[in-house]
């Protein structure tokens, strides 16, 4: 399922280009230095990817966890159903019920700590820029998170991750170079396929839990990660 990770990312970064793209777009690099400019992009992306592999880390601890619980067919399933409730129920929902209200004030000085980065060419202030964008909350990075729980591990976890950071770098990049193209309108029209997408990764997950005897998408062996009769001679 690690492959899933950077498909969806890959196809979610139509989505970064609506949320994040402006901060692409207003990104503190060299513009007459295209070698230059190059690798100031790859230290935001370096900086992205860090948080992504972070988070995944934390959540890959919470899947482990699970799994040696036993249940790692049934969270899988439980995932999928997840994902794909998110993309269906509307924003709307989830804006009245404030869900993020106890954090509000760390993702406010999240916010204008990421501002003030703005001021500065530096790498530092480039990687640092990465950083901050993403913890910022994303609901694509929701649905991934869900997919580094559903690894039951935290190598897995962080590796989940680091693969959706690494789908979003192509198009993201390209947000920094094609910013003229990427209108408004455009970007409203490419946002439409993210929930498709979303949900063929919710059904991978919960065919991946039902055990159907799939090759590679639903192993029909009840222990998806160790072995179910342990070789012992």
């Amino acid at each position: 399922m690690l492959y899933s990770a950077f498909i969806f990312g890959l196809i979610s970064s139509l989505h970064c280009i609506g949320m994040c793209g402006p901060i692409a777009m207003m990104l503190p690099v060299d513009r007459t230095n295209p070698a230059k400019k190059t690798t100031q992009i790859i230290t935001y992306h370096l900086g992205r990817l860090t948080a992504y592999a972070s988070i995944g880390l934390i959540f890959g601890m919470l899947g482990q966890g699970l799994f040696i619980a036993g249940i790692q067919q049934q969270l899988s399933v439980l995932i999928g159903i997840a994902m794909i409730l998110i993309v269906l129920i509307p924003e709307k929902v989830f804006a009245n019920h404030n869900f993020s209200k106890p954090i509000f004030k760390i993702i406010s000085k999240v916010k204008a700590t990421l501002g003030n980065q703005f001021r500065s060419k530096s790498y530092k202030s480039l990687f640092t820029i990465g950083l901050l964008n993403g913890f910022l909350p994303c609901g694509m990075v929701y649905v991934a998170l869900f997919g580094a729980i559903a690894m039951q591990s935290v190598s897995f976890g962080t590796l989940y991750m680091t693969l959706f950071g690494l789908g979003t770098v192509p198009l993201m990049s390209s947000v920094v170079y094609l910013n003229s193209f990427l209108t408004l309108s455009v970007r409203n029209k490419i946002q439409k396929i993210i929930p498709y997408a979303a949900v063929c990764i919710g059904i991978l997950f919960i065919l991946r839990g039902l055990g159907l005897g799939i090759p590679y998408v639903s192993p029909g062996n009840l222990s998806l990660f160790i072995q179910a009769h342990p070789n012992c001679h």
